[in-house]
């Protein structure tokens, strides 16, 4: 199973319903091909304030891809999915080889399962176990249909100059 896994910088994308997209983030990357999603957050100073910085964010299994104008890529639904944001947990906690591998200033922003060691893509495996039981995306709740803005999220990096937006999940 190919798993993409990134550093996120903000809540709301996904939505709490399970659309990865809705604000353009990962953008292109979204259309790569890939069996799972892994959302941790980053170590920048936009993650701490969201309260997802080193955590486990959520997590996508089954992507279903929704092609549409005016976006980098298409939005993601998933047949299972789980979202913890600021409730997750410590990404070392659960999965000291990967947290080590990504929570490091000069870490890759993602990277794709295949390319781990043996027991990085275990750890991969077990996260992956957790959102298995899920249930699917729901595709006709807000935010779908929405126009994105250009460069809500930043494309690579934190920048420091970017407002933190409050989450679009319930707490």
């Amino acid at each position: 199973m190919r798993s993409f896994i990134y550093k996120q910088t903000h809540k709301g994308d996904p939505t709490c319903l399970g659309q990865f997209g809705v604000e353009d983030c990962m953008g292109k990357l979204r259309d790569w091909r890939f069996d799972a999603v892994i959302g941790i957050g980053g170590i920048c100073n936009w993650a701490k304030s969201e309260g997802i910085s080193r955590k486990l964010s959520w997590i996508g299994i089954g992507p279903r891809k929704i092609a549409r104008k005016h976006a980098r890529g298409p939005i993601v639904l998933f047949d299972h999915f789980t979202i913890f944001e600021e409730k997750g947990q410590e990404l070392n906690s659960i999965a000291p080889l990967l947290a080590r591998r990504l929570l490091h200033p000069k870490a890759p922003r993602f990277l794709f399962s295949n390319g781990l060691s043996a027991s990085e893509q275990a750890e991969v495996l077990q996260i992956l176990r957790t959102a298995k039981g899920a249930p699917a995306s729901s595709p006709f709740r807000s935010g779908v249909n929405r126009r994105v803005s250009p460069h809500v999220c930043p494309p690579n990096d934190c920048s420091p100059s970017r407002t933190p937006r409050k989450g679009t999940c319930p707490p």
